[in-house]
């Protein structure tokens, strides 16, 4: 890998295909906003040889300009992908969103891809949400390595990072985390800050030095080696540490120099087999520069030290019927399993899906299968279907190069598959497959919208399909009881940009309104109401007249009718109406214009006009009965409550706890959720946590999550209640 002796193989440019899953390294970029992974990126196509100068293409267009840049706020919000080809590899990078709004990208990123390359600045330290994410890896055994980044900055200390990391991501084990290198320095400015001009190679002790713009390999000065010794022991000693010849480290220990081939053999199994993680330094290149500080070492690091589709499992498969198949192996000709990591769509070529290929070739104009899990409380429907390849291509900026086939681990964009969706599995016509979904965050902010005019009402439910079907961590609902069309999302910027979209990709305008939660009403004590509906305006009148009582009843019992009329004093053919005109006038309202639940109504007498009589006479009496019953009594509001669970770092659950007291909470339970968490178990009236999602984000630094269900819905308190009515007495 970076450290090899003489090893440097050359840049090869732009990738397009993969022959064979050997020639393949899929690697992730994950780290914080702003820690600096797509500069990262555009150094190391510029290292590549892909681009001819820093952050550009070969045609002008900006590398990070790949699919979308806010380039306002200066805020990657999708996942992007770059190849480039060294050495003979294809390497596939991944440069995922840092914010944590997208982190529906960032989860794609991690399934296309077979290692991760953490970007921590050296300026910023290491946040609560990468620290998350590294855990999730740890969890499925992927690959990592740690880039710092940022050292230019006044206060950026190389070694001092290396620690921290070491205690965030080492775990049990800070010797797992390691550096590779040790930057050198050139003269201190008039600042007092000495820039980093190259890295010293702890396994070879050769310098790399990049001051010129392009890595030169010289000899370290005699002063610079007692100074790295302590360092390159312990190096040396966590790479026997992680060897499989037990043997070796009892002979480094009696003094046996240790091959430098055989270190970093066992260096590039550890770091495959996800056991070590190096710690390497990077730097953009200069205007100018041919190289950026670092970036030779991490290209070598991901060909050498980085598996091969072949040394990952692919995710368990089944029948679309749920009949477990066996787990497919990556071979070229074996069936075909890839899926749908990411959609998107472009005004010219219409809908594009980038898929990883994890069994078998895929083949432009070959009918597949599409396969969907379904998502019907997102707005995804449950797909299985046959669909035909459109082009195959490898992105590149706005670029796409034509692709003749896509094997075994590699990954492709593929054109016009009109029904596939982020998530879906592609396989053989006469063998279809379902891949097992990863994991999605449960988008819990919600976005209430209307159509801002007729026009826009006519392209809204087509431009919200399109919508949810590139994000599959968005929610599309038809409220029922509010009536309210409500996009939920992951938070602020995920809802920005989804207005963005709306507007600018499908030319739909909306107004956003606030949410309302679906309250109810319910009576507080038993009361009577007579209807009575006498009008004689020539011809046939309207004749009825009908007595109830209405008592409150336990949650959850609804609307309950009750017949108990004697004498016929209402007719037999009338007493339905009496029920229709009574469950009408409920549904409206009583009060606040809010549902009646939980209520026993029963008829108790009326009177009837043998001409007059009618079935809308008796529905509009059983109404006023309802209305004036519950002028007289004491109706309360009901509102919903969640049941919350939040886990979050031991650190916050103090202020998370106080937060959901005055949130009218009720705390359950606490409970130990592995090391250093804890989960919250509360009650929570909905109407307290519409912004929940954003505020438990800024109180726990960003680690903190929950998950919310529908409990039950309880009586509000007086005053807030009382608000409500005005309220709705206002805007009557």
């Amino acid at each position: 890998m970076g450290d090899k002796a003489n090893a440097h193989p050359g840049a090869a440019g732009r990738a397009t295909a993969a022959d064979h899953p050997s020639s393949v390294r899929n690697v992730v970029l994950v780290g914080h906003t702003g820690s600096g992974k797509t500069t990262l990126v555009e150094a190391l196509a510029l290292a590549a040889g892909a681009v001819n100068r820093a952050g550009r293409v070969e045609d002008g267009g900006t590398v990070s300009d790949y699919d979308e840049i806010e380039h306002r706020q200066q805020r990657s919000v999708q996942l992007s992908l770059v190849p480039v080809e060294w050495g003979g590899f294809k390497i596939n990078i991944l440069d995922t969103p840092g914010y944590a709004d997208f982190v529906g990208e960032l989860r794609a990123g991690l399934r296309a891809a077979d290692a991760a390359l953490f970007v921590v600045s050296a300026a910023d330290g290491v946040d609560g949400s990468t620290r998350m994410v590294w855990d999730e890896c740890a969890a499925v055994g992927m690959p990592r390595a740690i880039v710092v980044t940022h050292l230019e900055a006044a206060r950026a200390d190389f070694d001092a990072m290396t620690g921290i990391c070491a205690e965030a991501f080492g775990g049990d084990d800070p010797d797992a985390v390691l550096p590779l290198y040790l930057p050198v320095h050139g003269p201190a400015g008039p600042d007092g800050h000495a820039p980093v001009t190259g890295l010293t190679g702890l396994l070879s002790q050769r310098v790399f030095d990049y001051e010129s713009g392009e890595r030169k390999e010289t000899q370290p000065d005699a002063a610079q080696l007692p100074l790295i010794e302590e360092a390159r022991n312990r190096l040396i000693e966590g790479i026997i540490a992680e060897s499989e010849d037990e043997t070796l480290m009892d002979r480094y220990l009696g003094g046996e120099d240790i091959d430098f081939k055989t270190l970093v053999a066992d260096l590039e199994r550890a770091v495959a087999r996800g056991t070590f993680h190096p710690v390497l330094a990077a730097a953009p290149a200069a205007e100018g520069a041919k190289q950026g500080l670092g970036t030779i070492e991490l290209l070598e690091l991901i060909t050498g030290g980085f598996p091969s589709p072949l040394e990952r499992a692919a995710p368990e498969i089944t029948t679309p019927q749920g009949k477990p198949r066996p787990t497919p192996s990556c071979a070229v000709e074996g069936p075909l399993v890839a899926e749908v990591i990411k959609t998107s769509s472009d005004p010219y070529v219409g809908r594009i899906s980038l898929v990883r290929v994890f069994s078998g070739t895929l083949r432009p104009d070959e009918t597949v299968h599409v396969s969907g899990h379904g998502m019907e409380d997102r707005g995804h429907e449950d797909h299985d279907v046959d669909e035909r390849i459109g082009a195959l291509s490898s992105p590149f900026g706005k670029q796409q190069r034509t692709l003749t086939k896509c094997v075994a681990g590699d990954l492709a964009c593929v054109a016009k598959l009109s029904r596939a969706e982020t998530g879906d599995t592609l396989s053989g016509k006469d063998d279809p497959l379902l891949m097992a979904p990863w994991d999605m965050p449960d988008p819990l902010l919600p976005l209430a919208i209307e159509a801002h005019s007729k026009a826009d009402e006519d392209k809204l439910s087509q431009g919200l399909s399109r919508l949810v079907a590139e994000d599959p961590t968005m929610r599309l609902e038809q409220n029922p009881h509010t009536h309210q069309l409500v996009l939920w999302c992951l938070g602020e910027a995920h809802k920005e940009v989804a207005l963005e979209r709306l507007r600018s990709r499908y030319g739909v305008q909306v107004d956003v309104v606030p949410h309302k939660v679906s309250l109810r009403e319910t009576f507080g004590a038993k009361a009577a109401g007579r209807g009575r509906h006498v009008k004689q305006s020539g011809g046939h009148g309207q004749f009825a007249i009908c007595e109830i009582d209405v008592e409150p009843l336990p949650p959850g019992s609804g609307i309950e009718f009750v017949d108990k009329v004697v004498g016929g004093s209402v007719p037999r053919q009338f007493i339905p109406s009496v029920e229709k005109g009574v469950r009408a006038q409920a549904a409206k309202g009583v009060a606040a214009g809010y549902p009646l639940v939980d209520v026993r109504i029963t008829l108790l007498d009326g009177k009837a006009h043998s001409v007059d009589s009618s079935d809308a006479a008796f529905q509009t009496a059983g109404a006023l009965a309802l209305r004036e019953a519950a002028a007289e009594a004491r109706i309360h509001l009901l509102e919903p409550v969640a049941e919350v669970q939040v886990l979050v770092s031991d650190d916050y659950v103090g202020p998370v706890m106080s937060d959901l007291s005055g949130r009218r909470g009720r705390v359950v339970g606490t409970e130990q959720a592995g090391p250093g968490r804890t989960l919250v178990r509360a009650e929570i009236p909905e109407i307290e946590i519409g912004r929940y999602a954003l505020d438990l984000r800024s109180l726990s630094h960003g680690t903190g999550r929950f998950s919310r269900s529908y409990a039950r819905h309880e009586p509000m308190p007086p005053q807030l209640a009382d608000k409500i009515r005005e309220q709705a007495e206002e805007g009557r």
